[in-house]
């Protein structure tokens, strides 16, 4: 078989400005040991996030040149919402200015106030903004996926017999909604199958629960059931979608990562009266029902990069590489989240750093050493993020310690990858020389984005 090569030509590349290990130790204390308070221009690899990253098609450049900016009624908000429509098949489309816009304005219309709103897992913009909305987010993660090292196909699937006790407890009428999220970020990026999404329906429809789909990397997820799931291996990416979402009543969607597209995004449902209610909300918050904070050059990057990533050549190409990652790293014994997803590697933090309790934050003292030892930025996904506080202040520690490194789309060579296994590498194997860190500064929620640490003697 041949190698997998990318299947696109560079035509615009930026410079990489390299530092060294001594430049880096100063950065890093003067960036408070977070990652996020780094400037880009002192990261040599940037794997913070694979969310407005990616590299644009020349296609889609053409786009931005054909974006028409009225106020209202532009063009490219119709081809915009043409294309989401056939996606999804809902009548109802928002756009937005990002994923998180979307969920502020769903969570804040749907009346979660005092209620549940159950998940395979929430990620941290869309927990936030549960919690803002008064909603307590609980997740409903399958059985397999809370053993790093077990290898199945669905691991970002939801407890289904866990959704139908807790409603049995709770009662319907608690639960705000249900929402899946394709591919499951922070359950490792794994895939949730047609299957499972069904039998959450099911549930749902039997109560009368609305189901959202939350839909960032719909087309990862996808071609993983085409790959993995029988009955689905003849069929295209668009059919396999549409299914998919024909499941939910709604989505919600960043056009950050599967759109290819560097700002957008948007929701979707079924329900016309609460889309009335939320496109009166888009109004206060974002703008205009036809640009929803977004420039016609955005809705028309959007547009043709959610037709683009669709492209089978191009899934095949990305699933290959984060693969072949986790292959580098099995070579080293580096212990991951397997079987490797879509968009990211997960470090497993708990056990690489095993060293360091997670009061210590083990997943922010791996993502400093990776700065430190080659000017790697990744995001801890630990106790960081996910942290709580008991009564008497201690912490409360989410069920595993991640770090995950999430690949920018089309960005990227594999020479770089190649180097960032090797920084991992060199890390594990003088791992008991670095040390935990306690914090010393956090807002009141999302802490991870501006926390400030400090290093334990």
């Amino acid at each position: 078989m041949h190698t997998i090569i990318e299947p696109f030509r560079i035509k615009s590349v930026e410079p990489i400005y390299f530092t060294s290990h001594a430049e880096r130790l100063e950065i890093l204390k003067e960036a408070h040991y977070n990652p996020f308070l780094i400037r880009a221009r002192d990261v040599i690899i940037d794997l913070l996030t694979d969310s407005g990253t990616s590299a644009m098609s020349s296609e889609q450049w053409a786009g931005v040149m054909r974006g028409d900016e009225s106020y209202a009624g532009s063009d490219s908000f119709f081809r915009f919402e043409k294309i989401v429509n056939e996606i999804t098949g809902m009548p109802y489309i928002i756009p937005t200015h990002q994923g998180r816009a979307s969920e502020k304005i769903l969570f804040s219309t749907v009346g979660a106030t005092g209620k549940y709103v159950l998940s395979n897992t929430l990620f941290d913009t869309t927990r936030a903004n549960v919690e803002f909305a008064g909603a307590q987010g609980v997740d409903l993660r399958c059985a397999e996926s809370k053993d790093p090292d077990t290898i199945a196909p669905f691991k970002g699937n939801m407890d289904t017999a866990a959704l139908q006790a807790f409603i049995d407890e709770h009662g319907a009428e608690q639960v705000s909604m249900v929402i899946i999220t394709v591919t499951n970020n922070s359950g490792g990026g794994q895939p949730v199958s047609m299957a499972n999404i069904g039998a959450v329906k099911a549930i749902c429809k039997s109560y009368n629960i609305p189901l959202f789909i939350d839909a960032c990397r719909f087309a990862e997820n996808a071609y993983f059931i085409k790959l993995r799931e029988p009955g689905y291996g003849t069929k295209s990416i668009l059919q396999i979608a549409h299914e998919l979402f024909s499941y939910a009543d709604g989505c919600t969607m960043s056009a950050k990562k599967d759109a290819f597209a560097n700002i957008g995004g948007f929701l979707a449902m079924r329900d016309g009266q609460l889309a009335e209610k939320c496109r009166n909300l888009l109004i206060i918050t974002e703008g205009f029902l036809t640009y929803g904070g977004l420039a016609g050059r955005d809705l028309e990057a959007v547009a043709i990069g959610l037709r683009e990533v669709m492209n089978e050549d191009y899934l095949k190409y990305r699933v290959r590489s984060i693969q072949y990652i986790g292959e580098k790293l099995d070579a080293f014994g580096i212990p991951y989240v397997k079987p490797t997803g879509g968009h990211a590697i997960y470090l497993d933090a708990g056990r690489f750093m095993d060293h360091i309790p997670v009061h210590h934050y083990p997943g922010q003292a791996l993502c400093c050493a990776l700065y430190l030892e080659g000017g790697i930025r990744g995001v801890e996904i630990g106790s960081v993020m996910f942290g709580k506080y008991a009564a008497d202040g201690s912490l409360i520690a989410p069920p595993i310690e991640l770090v995950r490194l999430a690949i920018p789309r089309r960005v990227y060579t594999q020479s770089h990858i190649d180097y960032v296994a090797e920084v991992i590498a060199a890390v594990y194997q003088k791992r008991h020389g670095f040390g935990g860190y306690r914090i010393t500064y956090e807002p009141p929620m999302l802490r991870h984005f501006t926390a400030r640490f400090e290093p334990l003697q």
